[in-house]
């Protein structure tokens, strides 16, 4: 039986984490697609062509270190502009998304371009001081050196990206269920959006 779970949202918002929870918790696969724009992004920093790196993704890429890196992050979302590059990657992701046992995919248009059918689709945000102070305290934990402000201005440039991009702008599906994670701690989320999920499989 095939049952995806599209869950998108801002960086930070929570929705990584939220995704990887509900994909062991209903024992489905999961996909993280940011890690698929960030690995094309760190090929492209090392001076490879957006689209042939792309075509030439293979699982393994998606391993290497420093993909959580912010200029790997800023060179993902723009490449993920790119239209090109967007669908060379739309197969792959569309695979993945009807994998028997079930599939839980987040990103930021998996709802509304990847997955339009999905049979439950989820939508996580906080505020953006939210989100730029998770942001910082992650990259801080690894011994980056960076300020919050930097972090701040990053976050807000991100957004706009990825909202304001004429192919599949980050919106939330009609259909999306939204939670916002601003209060709410790590566990909270997870078991408000568990117990959605397992709200939505019963509709």
């Amino acid at each position: 039986m095939s049952f995806t779970i599209a869950i998108d949202g801002p960086a930070a918002a929570g929705k990584g984490t939220i995704s990887k929870a509900v994909a062991a918790h209903f024992a489905m696969a999961h996909l993280d697609t940011g890690l698929l724009y960030r690995a094309v992004g760190a090929q492209v920093l090392a001076g490879a062509d957006p689209l042939v790196a792309a075509k030439s993704l293979c699982p393994d890429d998606l391993k290497v270190s420093g993909l959580r890196r912010p200029e790997v992050a800023l060179a993902a979302s723009e490449v993920a502009v790119l239209v090109d590059v967007r669908k060379e990657l739309l197969a792959f992701q569309r695979s993945f998304s009807r994998r028997e046992g079930g599939a839980v995919l987040d990103g930021r248009d998996i709802g509304t371009v990847i997955c339009p059918k999905a049979e439950f689709k989820l939508f996580v945000t906080a505020t953006v001081d939210v989100r730029a102070d998770r942001r910082y305290r992650e990259l801080r934990s690894t011994g980056m050196d960076i300020t919050l402000e930097q972090v701040l201005l990053d976050v807000l440039a991100r957004d706009a990206r990825d909202a304001d991009r004429a192919t599949a702008p980050m919106i939330p599906a009609k259909d999306a269920v939204v939670i916002d994670t601003s209060e709410l701690s790590v566990d909270e989320a997870i078991a408000d959006a568990i117990s959605l999920v397992q709200n939505g499989m019963k509709s």
